[in-house]
């Protein structure tokens, strides 16, 4: 049997040493120098070169439609009050506009519309002139006329259902003949008041123009239950004179399509409405 052949052991490799750099960015982990182009720590791997954060966004931008992205601490209670006052704000605006729009619309259909003339049931006057009733301002005949003594003087006419008065026209003085005109008192100025079906007042002052003829006057006003014309601003007023008030007519809306006025005789001039 033969000895056995010798073997050398084997070496033991040691590591080397290798001194620290101390050039470089310290890892934000644990401290250790680095060199500028690692990526990544040689003791504990932690990356070097770590991307800034985003600035928070600001508070409006966290709120729909402008949301991108949500961040911590990011004012939900002032996000819940502005948007509820944002809310507020639309429902007292709606509120405001509501009377507006209403107003509009009922214009709107009044302009569309045909007027149509409604007669009252009812007429009462202040004082008359003997011959003069104030029946003769609904007679459809412009050479008679209620007589009346003097400034103050008023006539209310009393209808039948409520109603939405688009128009009256005035044909103011004894006739539409300029001779006849002439010959009595005539009141350049008219208050009208409007009583509504839920007893509510609208005064309006209408400015006549010193001519023979009708006269129109746009109103607008709805559920008309009355009218009250009182006489103002007297001329030609004198001894053995009196106003005089020849027609009076009332028209209400009607269908859509047609004429704004459509009217026999002579044609309404609109009169200037104060107030």
């Amino acid at each position: 049997m033969r000895p056995a052949k010798p073997v050398a052991p084997r070496p033991v490799v040691r590591p080397a040493a290798v001194e620290d750099e101390v050039a470089g960015v310290p890892c934000p982990s644990c401290g250790t120098p680095n060199q500028p182009e690692r990526r990544f720590c040689r003791r504990c791997a932690a990356p070097l070169h770590t991307t800034a954060k985003p600035d928070p966004l600001p508070w409006w931008r966290t709120v729909w439609p402008f949301r991108r992205r949500v961040r911590a601490r990011s004012g939900r209670g002032v996000r819940f009050l502005v948007i509820l006052a944002v809310v507020a704000a639309l429902c007292a605006g709606g509120v405001l506009l509501l009377p507006a729009g209403r107003a509009l619309y009922e214009d709107t259909r009044d302009k569309l519309g045909k007027p149509t003339p409604v007669s009252p049931v009812k007429i009462r006057a202040s004082a008359e002139v003997p011959g003069h009733p104030a029946t003769n301002t609904i007679d459809g005949l412009n050479n008679r006329y209620w007589g009346a003594p003097g400034p103050s003087a008023w006539i209310t006419y009393t209808f039948r259902k409520p109603f939405r008065l688009v128009d009256l026209a005035i044909t103011n003085g004894a006739s539409v003949n300029a001779e006849t005109y002439a010959h009595q008192a005539r009141a350049l100025q008219i208050d009208l008041e409007v009583t509504t079906s839920d007893s509510g007042k609208h005064h309006t002052s209408i400015t006549l123009g010193d001519k023979p003829g009708c006269q129109q006057v746009s109103t607008g006003i709805s559920d008309v239950t009355s009218i009250r014309l009182t006489l103002r601003s007297p001329t030609g007023l004198g001894p053995d004179r009196h106003l005089a008030l020849a027609e009076v007519e009332f028209f209400q809306r009607g269908s859509a399509g047609g004429a704004r006025m459509a009217r026999s005789g002579d044609e309404c001039v609109p009169a200037h409405r104060a107030g």
